[in-house]
Parts: structure tokens; sequence; C-alpha cells
């Protein structure tokens, strides 16, 4: 029952997991092999005691048999080296295809679009991408490790009840099912409590990466207590999982304890018939009960691990369900590369929702021809960021289409077609390492001379060239040793580095101060000369100069045309900014 009762899940958990263990088939079909001694072994131990008990303990016929003995501890030698080779090869296994699926899963975890990160929060990402292929494989290799021994160790041991008394052994194998049937309640108790457990777990993680990233606003707000009865409530969550889950599950070991006590005792009653009726002899017996002992008690224990098991193949679908998650942004059928921008670009009737039926861009038309900037002003939330952020797809459009020389750009394979958009954040992101690693994301096998003329053109040189290390200056997790104005140069740099022909810049310069500003915005001067740039800007004085302002209000345009025109537009929403701006002035 208990290998009916897991078939469907074998099968379907190991092949999935085929392609991962098929480069170690060889070891892992050993460390398998090597367990069916292992099992079988305990028969051995079980029947050696029917000679010495007949012809020692009640004819007292011989002397104690040497061999008795010595055979016992040199099978359990035996023994114990195989499970340590099993133990070895399984870890060796395991933690190779730990990796490789780690591997896989960060692939995917890459190639999918922003709306994913969106929607998950960075806990979850931590624990369903690296805790739970952990879990996923351990539990794989080690049940069938356990499996595999337990299967051969009991078919033994049946073979032994079976050969002493098979009248005994029809109780025994009857109680052996019987003890197992709670088994087959176990998975569907426990899914829906694993699963927030892992969501509680994904949160806990994140209010971690919350007080790391955020320990300034925590101190500054005087948050500590708010952040403290936070992780409490979610600590609390997990502990009544917790709870829970042993609620539904602690039941079944002490349930098979009884109902194998109940065999033992019916065995017990049933072989004391037996020899007085001299059906069987008091070896029999004894090798019959060793037997029975050996088989009941790693069953008696498994209810205890049992859980793990299910935990381990609920851990291989989430891990399953991520891979075969389809990614919603993705390169079309025979996708064309992008080489370059030879006249212009085009948005015609573009409408965009991030969740259906709301709609955040209605019916945008543009036109921008090669070498031209465009400007994106207009109140917060309008949809400026949402339409920019559609040119290198970091989202596809709803309706309409935005087209590159004529082309639309889902035609473009991804990679090509973001190999030519540089794009330049409110906050760059920066990476661990030194200044040089993050500005030679632009271009890794940039020489000197290019490096040299990144830095001067983001009016990065002499900050550079001042640091006892200079371009190997460490700058910390997130950049978090430089300062805003400097994040934001090396970011340009990197931008540069690239040499894309379509610089995208999403406000710049609106988070620093006047000084700053000063040293960034002259910087991006230089990164807009000979390219073809879309502009987000808060600062009105920033895109004066732009070939195209365009006021973007609820979605919708409102307003085209150069900083003059606009401002002769009587009443207009150009206009209205630019007032509520320098009305000072």
């Amino acid at each position: 029952m208990f290998a009916k009762l897991q078939e469907t899940q074998f099968i379907k958990n190991y092949k999935r997991m085929w392609p991962f263990v098929k480069p170690y088939w060889f070891r892992a079909l050993l460390a398998t092999l090597i367990t069916i001694p292992i099992g079988s072994l305990d028969a051995v131990i079980a029947l050696s005691l029917k000679p010495y008990m007949d012809n020692v303990l009640i004819d007292k016929s011989i002397a104690s048999p040497v061999y008795i003995p010595v055979l016992i501890i040199l099978f359990t030698i035996i023994q114990s080296g195989l499970d340590y080779s099993s133990s070895y090869l399984n870890t060796w296994v395991g933690s190779k295809i730990t990796m490789e699926l780690k591997k896989k899963l960060y692939k995917k975890l890459v190639s999918f679009e922003p709306a994913y990160f969106d929607r998950t929060s960075s806990g979850v990402v931590v624990f369903r991408y690296d805790n739970d292929p952990n879990l996923a494989c351990t539990g794989l290799l080690n049940n069938l490790k356990v499996f595999t021994s337990r299967v051969f160790s009991s078919l033994s041991l049946i073979a032994v009840l079976i050969y002493t008394s098979w009248e005994l052994a029809i109780i025994a194998i009857t109680v052996l099912f019987l003890s197992l049937y709670p088994l087959t309640k176990i998975r569907q108790k426990i899914k829906e409590i694993t699963a927030r457990t892992v969501m509680a777990g994904g949160e806990a993680v994140t209010l971690y990466n919350e007080t790391y990233a955020g320990n300034k606003t925590i101190a500054s707000y005087n948050l500590k207590k708010h952040q403290e009865q936070l992780f409490q409530s979610v600590l609390t969550k997990l502990f009544k999982l917790a709870i829970k889950q042993t609620q539904k599950t602690a039941w079944l070991s002490p349930m098979m304890h009884i109902i194998i006590s109940v065999g033992i005792a019916l065995v017990i009653w049933a072989g004391s018939s037996l020899i007085m009726h001299q059906q069987i002899t008091g070896g029999d017996f004894v090798a019959f009960m060793t037997a029975m002992l050996m088989l009941y008690t790693p069953i008696k224990n498994i209810g205890k691990n049992f859980s793990s098991v299910q935990l381990s193949f609920m851990a291989i679908d989430r891990v399953f369900e991520i891979l075969e998650q389809p990614v919603a942004i993705k390169d079309g059928k025979d996708p064309k590369t992008l080489q370059g921008l030879k006249k212009e670009i085009t948005f015609k009737q573009v409408g965009f929702e991030y969740k259906p039926g709301i709609p955040v861009l209605k019916n945008i038309n543009l036109h921008l021809k090669k070498g031209q900037t465009i400007a994106f002003v207009g109140n917060s939330g309008g949809g400026k960021t949402t339409l920019v952020n559609l040119i290198p797809r970091f989202y596809d459009v709803t309706s309409g289409s935005i087209e590159i020389d004529g082309e639309d750009i889902r035609r473009f394979s991804l990679e090509s077609l973001r190999d030519k958009i540089a794009v330049v954040f409110q906050d760059n992101f920066l990476f661990s390492g030194t200044i040089l690693d993050n500005i030679l994301l632009g271009k890794a096998d940039a020489t000197p001379q290019e490096i040299e003329l990144a830095l001067k053109c983001a009016c990065l040189d002499e900050f550079v060239h001042d640091l006892k290390d200079g371009l190997n200056t460490n700058i910390g997790e997130r950049g978090t040793l430089l300062s805003g104005g400097q994040k934001q140069r090396v970011a340009i740099a990197r931008a540069f580095l690239k040499n894309a022909p379509i610089v995208i810049l999403d406000e710049a310069t609106s988070a620093l101060d006047n000084k700053s500003e000063a040293i960034v915005q002259k910087a991006i001067d230089n990164l807009m000369q000979d390219r073809t740039v879309f502009v987000i800007a808060h600062r009105l004085s920033t895109v004066q100069n732009a070939d195209k302002i365009v006021v973007v209000n609820e979605g919708e345009i409102v307003e085209e045309g150069t900083h003059e025109e606009l401002l002769n537009i009587e009443n207009g929403a150009y206009k209205a900014l630019y007032m509520a701006q320098f009305k000072t002035k």
C-alpha cells in the first residue's frame, strides 16, 4: 500500500527531476544500488537467531557457534560501510543537482519581466529560489535512499516472516498495511498550511531586507517598536502555522504505534498457541519476532519523517511551478536583430493597462526623428514613466504599437532591442563591487581609453582620480558609500560605455541638490549628444531645449510642442506647470 500510495508522486517528481539527475546518473544509481544490501542484510541478522535459539538455548545440544556473533558483527560492519558510502554519494549528487537547479531557477528569475517583481516580494523570491531547491533535492535523494533501503529491507524481512511461519506472517503483513493507511491522508492536510508557511516565511525575509535597506528611515522616524511589532506578528503567524501542522500530522506516529502494538500482541498470542501445538519452534518464533520488530520499528517512526517527505515533494512542485511559468515578455517567432536607429520612433495609438480594465495610457500617438530629444512632463502618476518603460519592453503595450523605423519593436529580439537603449533612472541601482565593475556593465571589453573618456564625459574623472584606489574603490552594497550625485554619474558613465543610439532619462536629477544637479546635468548633456533621447523631467528648466515637449496627464497626451509653442497656449497645461515652478522668479 505504501508503494502504491507513493507511486504517482514518485513517478511525477522523478520524471521532473530526471534532466537534472541525468548528468550524474551513474553515481546516483550507485548510491541507490548500495542501499539494496543495506536493507537486505537486516534479514540475515534476524534469520541467524533461529539456529542459535533452537540448538543452543532450547535443545542445548551444541555449544554456541562462534560464527553466528562473528557474522552478525561482520554484516553490521558491511552494512555501516555501505550506509556511509551511500550517504557520501547522495550528498555529492544532491549538491550537484541543487547547484544545477538553482542555476536554472536563477536563469528563469532574470528572464522574468518587471511585472513579475512588482507582484513578488523579495522575501518570497529568496525563500522559493534558494530554500526550495535545497529542500527539494535533499528530500528527494534522502527519500530515495530511505525508500529503496526500506523496500528491500521490508521484502527480505517479509520473506523471513513467511519462511519461519506463514500463519503469523498473514497477521503481521495485514497489520503492516493497516498501519500505512493513515499516510494517505497526510498530503492534502498539509498542502494548504505549507503554502501559507512559505508566504509567511517570505514575509520574514522581506522584513529583514527592508530593515537592512531602510535602517536610516527606521532610525530617523523612531520605527524600532513598529518594526518589532511587524516582525512579532510574522513570527506569531509562523508559530500558529507550525502548531497547525503539528496538529494535522503529529497523530500519525501514535496511531501507527497503536496499530503495530496490536499486531505484536496478536502475533505473541497466536505464536504462543503455535508453539504449544509444536507447529513452530522457539527459534522460529524468536526469528519471527526479531524480523517483525525490525520491520515494524522504521514503520512506527515513518510518520515523523513522512511529513518531511511530503514537504520535499511540495518543494519540487513549487520549483517546477516557477520553471514552467511562462515569461510574459519574450522573443517572438523568428525575431529580427535591431541593427540601430536609422530614421524614427513612432507610437501608434498605444494603450496600456497594468490590471485588465484599468487603463494607464490611452491612445498615445507620437513621432520622434533620429537625433531628436522628446521630454515628458506632467503631474505625478500621469503615466510618464510607464510610457518610456514600454520602449525597452519592460512592459508590452496592451493595444497599438511602438515602431522603430516602421517595424514593431516586438518583432526584434529582446537582446538586440535593449542593446540599443541606455536607461538612466532616478534611483540607479549599483551592484556591490568597485566603480570599475559597475561602469564595465555598459561594455565588458572596454579599453582604458574608452573608460577614461566615459569618466570624463560623465564628469566623474576628477572624483575617481582623487580616490586612493581610483576605479578599484569599493562602493558597498547598492553603492551606499557614494553620494546621490556620484551614483548618478557612475550610471551615466555606464551608459556612455554602452554607447546606445537611444537614451532614456527617467527624472535622473530630480533627487539631487542644486550643486549635484548642475554637475549631473552637464554629464547628461554630454550623454544626449548625437543620440535620440526620451526625457522625463520634473524640473522644467532641464527640458526647455528639447525638440518636443509632451504633457501627459492621466494617461493621455494633453499638449505637445516646443517650449515656446507651449508657453503661448493660453491657459495651457504646460504653461500652468511652468508658472507654478517659476512664479517666485
